[in-house]
């Protein structure tokens, strides 16, 4: 397939994030914005998890144009703002994340639970709804189990619907595996990702520089 907008592939580790791909409930074709790892240090030593890789519907440009056109990488990744509006705009997302250490989808679900329920807090939009839909997210997860290699996939809607999609062999499913709608929820798990306190600094980063070049390139039309 090839890339809506001119990018090239990501190697994390042994995992290759091609330049577009189909998501799992979207018609869209999405790009590739950035991809990283996310790690932790334990004794000293830097042990990555997942691969993270963060898509774009191709309309994301020309919107984020109008405002960030011209910045440099290191002025984008320094700005809670920018990534703020990756997350919020009126654009469809795609984040697969592969398992480089084995995972349970128990581990993942709660530990995502528990940092979306502490950011909602913090901004006062905790509510029933939010619970609710925590609850949900939990109980998509709570069989599951993912070696090295297997992903998990959220497609994004500017509507405020999450699409979780699951892949234990590397093919991208057509159809989505559980969709919960809540506006906070289908944009935390991407904020949670490569927000100001995000989990996958190298993804943010990632992601700073290649639009920085690809905002560079295109019209700078505003929105």
């Amino acid at each position: 397939m090839s890339p809506p907008i001119s990018v090239s592939e990501v190697q994390v580790e042994s995992y290759v994030f091609p330049p577009a791909i189909k998501a799992p409930g979207s018609k869209a074709t999405f790009f590739l914005a950035g991809a990283g790892e996310r790690g932790m240090e334990i004794e000293g030593k830097f042990i990555k998890f997942t691969a993270i890789g963060v898509y774009l519907e191709e309309s994301a440009i020309p919107w984020l144009a109008g405002k960030w056109n011209g910045k440099t990488a290191n002025e984008l990744m320094d700005s809670v703002e920018f990534f703020r509006e990756i997350v919020t705009g009126p654009f469809e997302k795609f984040t697969q994340v592969t398992m480089i250490l084995p995972l349970t989808g128990k581990q993942y679900s709660e530990k995502v639970s528990e940092n979306c329920s502490a950011y909602w807090k913090a901004i006062g939009i905790y509510s029933d709804a939010e619970a609710k839909a925590i609850e949900k997210f939990l109980e998509v997860f709570k069989d599951e189990s993912f070696p090295p290699g297997a992903s998990i996939l959220f497609t994004q809607s500017p509507l405020g619907s999450l699409t979780i999609s699951f892949s234990k062999d590397g093919v991208i499913p057509e159809v989505g595996h559980s969709v919960i709608e809540n506006v906070p929820l289908s944009g935390a798990v991407l904020e949670s990702i490569i927000g100001k306190q995000g989990v996958s600094p190298a993804a943010r980063r990632s992601v700073a520089e290649r639009l920085s070049e690809l905002l560079k390139a295109s019209d700078g039309s505003a929105h």
